[in-house]
């Protein structure tokens, strides 16, 4: 009995909120408040830059022309024998190619060929700078997102605070700590090929999404093809996630600019960037003597401009 009355008083919303009001005011969280402040400001620094890598991307890449005009037509099943005819109903958008089965399963297959012979992603250098300016926002703001995670993932680690308050007063607890959340996603461009029967008795779609590995190999496709490797979006191209990583790992995860020089061993949450030495766009070349590792705050200082 003395049981049950606990379990009811326990799960009463005023004694939740008696609880997180001692916890909120007592002096161990505003010690640890004090103590991460350093930290929660970086945080909120990065989060700015994703905000900014976001806003200043580029996230799409080729469209389907089937349907385009379909707006402007009423469709309606008249069947006498539609009471399951609408399971399947076809979408008519700029991502989406409505064809034959054959043709979706053909896609499942062989993605990338699929996906530029049916979205208009021609072999030619102009596509491929659309290609890289797509892959480099696309893996930038993963490396960004992923970090900001982390970030707040160790200031829970540092705070510590019970399992209730996370559960319930989550947002509360951010705000008094001072953390400006992202609430930013990767917006990975998603192509999807689309199969619907007559009837709409049946329906088989496949989805191909932008996301580093998948462009990556769209890059090598384009490169293989156009034969252009020494163009500004050819050396792009080269700049694959492996060579990212490389680049990263051969200058010790350190930011490279010697007026900085920090690096993760001394911040384990260090965002870390890959920056062409001469531009591309000034003739640089994606080769690993041209890279370098920059911390998110000296290449977004660095922008464009030559090396002195």
């Amino acid at each position: 009995m003395l049981l049950a009355i606990a379990m009811v008083l326990i799960a009463n919303p005023f004694i939740w909120k008696v609880r997180k009001n001692r916890y909120f005011n007592s002096e161990q969280f505003k010690s640890l408040r004090a103590q991460v402040a350093s930290v929660v400001a970086e945080h909120n620094d990065v989060v700015n830059y994703v905000a900014e890598i976001r806003d200043q991307g580029a996230f799409e890449l080729g469209a389907s022309s089937t349907g385009q005009y379909a707006h402007l037509a009423n469709f309606k099943n008249t069947s006498a024998w539609n009471n399951r005819r609408d399971r399947n109903v076809a979408e008519y958008a700029p991502h989406v190619h409505n064809a034959s089965l054959q043709v979706v399963r053909n896609a499942s297959m062989e993605p990338i060929k699929y996906l530029m012979k049916y979205f208009e992603i021609k072999a030619n250098e102009e596509t491929l700078a659309d290609v890289q300016r797509v892959a480099e926002d696309i893996s930038r703001l993963e490396e960004a997102v992923g970090n900001v995670q982390r970030r707040e993932a160790e200031i829970v680690a540092m705070i510590k605070p019970p399992a209730f308050i996370l559960k319930r007063y989550a947002d509360e607890f951010w705000s008094l700590v001072g953390v400006h959340l992202s609430p930013i996603t990767v917006p990975y461009p998603n192509y999807k090929f689309q199969y619907t029967s007559a009837g709409g008795n049946s329906g088989q779609t496949v989805d191909i999404t932008l996301d580093t590995p998948t462009l990556d190999a769209l890059s090598e496709t384009l490169v293989q093809k156009i034969r252009w490797a020494k163009s500004a979006a050819g050396q792009r191209a080269l700049m694959t996630a492996r060579l990212r990583a490389w680049i990263k790992e051969r200058d010790r995860h350190t930011c490279q600019n010697p007026s900085c020089g920090i690096s993760v061993a001394a911040e384990p949450h260090l965002l870390l960037e890959v920056d062409h030495i001469v531009p591309v766009a000034k003739g640089g070349l994606s080769e690993p003597e041209n890279l370098q590792t920059l911390c998110w705050r000296c290449n977004r200082a660095k922008g464009a401009k030559m090396p002195a």
